[in-house]
């Protein structure tokens, strides 16, 4: 195989190992409970699906779309951002659709970085964070984020000790993989740190409706000043149960943008049109279906932390997001979130992500999808239940 330089950036795909584990079994007729991947599992609403099969009988859909996103998408998702948070965005200048939020992160990564640009990046993080950059040519800075004080603290350290000097800053709250939240004065002291030092905030804020504990989580746009140097990646996948529909959005600074939009018009066409125009009766239409699809995964966090708690792991409530960040136990730190994502799959049938998949700092934890029903979590949790028993024998290398 030619060896491209694209593709030599790329590591080894970490979570291939477990799915190849988890292929094998399911080959065999092994029932294998999926926490791995964050694959919603509710139906998208029936006035969504609705307008999707009303739009696409109309012959006149079934043509190119334009690339930034037809106008009555855009509008709807400068009305969400004007409900929500109360930011007024100009849906011509402000806002552009996206193919999902990792198609928008991929190609604003490409749009905003040139060779050798320094981003400094959270980790453990969704993994786009970072390779979309590398994959742009760009160099990563990694700032330790097991907690947001954390990551905040490293900013600063980071651009001091980075050379080139850094141009890019990203955010990703609620988190993925730690399922962490918050606040707004957290943003206002990203914001000064960027001021201080002319970094572009991209700010993803994917679970933005997926939250329990605390009040909803906030947008960096709502913090003064901030339009001048940031974007945010949102998407529908997660709050409306739409994740194959790949909608999503950036929005925020215009000169930013302008260029999402510039590289876009070279790449895509956007969105299937009726697709497009359902995603913005989602957006326009009633939200109860929103509140449900969050309480739905609250409920499996309650089940999840009760039932595993009982069968001997302790699993912090996440506060927010569909996923659970969890330590491995201390019986099985030594093999590493690997060869423990192995064991539970091979001996439990239970897959999770492992932890080293989001990043370095992501060593000692695996992440659970809150993706299966509340029965079978339980069953879940009776299966390591029996791993975790004193004398049980591991079955990977010590």
């Amino acid at each position: 195989m030619r060896d491209f330089y694209r593709i030599r950036r790329l590591p080894p795909y970490v979570f291939e190992e477990v799915n190849k584990v988890k292929a094998r079994l399911r080959a065999a007729g092994t029932d294998v409970i999926d926490f791995g991947m964050g694959n919603p599992d509710m139906d998208t609403a029936p006035h969504i699906v609705d307008k999707l099969v009303e739009t696409v009988k109309k012959p006149k859909t079934h043509g190119y779309s334009v690339s930034k996103g037809v106008q009555g998408l855009r509008k709807a998702m400068a009305g969400y951002y004007e409900r929500r948070y109360g930011v007024k965005l100009n849906p011509d200048t402000e806002v552009v659709a996206t193919l999902g939020s990792k198609e928008g992160f991929a190609n604003l990564a490409m749009a905003i970085t040139g060779p050798g640009d320094t981003v400094i990046c959270p980790n453990p993080a969704y993994p786009i964070h970072a390779f979309g950059f590398l994959m742009a040519g760009g160099v990563i800075r990694h700032v330790p984020a097991l907690s947001p004080e954390q990551y905040l603290s490293g900013i600063e350290r980071a651009v001091k000790h980075s050379v080139p000097t850094p141009s890019v800053l990203i955010v990703s709250y609620p988190s993925n993989p730690t399922a962490q939240w918050v606040d707004l004065d957290f943003y206002k002291e990203v914001i000064r740190i960027a001021e201080k030092h002319d970094l572009i905030v991209l700010s993803d804020i994917a679970y933005s409706e997926i939250y329990f504990e605390n009040n909803p989580p906030p947008s960096i746009l709502q913090v003064e000043g901030a339009i001048k140097r940031s974007v945010e990646i949102n998407s529908l996948s997660k709050t409306y149960a739409m994740a194959g529909w790949r909608v999503g959005m950036v929005v925020g600074n215009s000169d930013i943008c302008a260029a999402l939009a510039r590289v876009k018009s070279y790449l895509d066409y956007g969105g299937f049109t009726p697709m497009q125009v359902a995603a913005a009766a989602a957006l326009n239409g009633p939200q109860d279906n929103v509140e449900e699809i969050r309480n739905i995964y609250k409920s499996r966090r309650d089940v999840l932390v009760e039932s595993m708690k009982r069968a001997g792991w302790d699993i912090p409530p996440p506060p927010a997001s569909m996923f659970a960040w969890a330590e491995i136990p201390d019986k099985f730190k030594h093999l590493g979130s690997i060869e423990f994502a192995k064991l539970l799959i091979e001996e439990a049938h239970v897959a999770v992500a492992p932890g080293l998949g989001f990043g370095e700092y992501g060593e000692g934890y695996v992440r659970i999808g809150l993706v299966e029903n509340e029965h079978r979590i339980r069953q879940a949790a009776r299966n390591i239940k029996k791993l975790l028993q004193p004398g049980t024998r591991v079955q990977a290398a010590e």
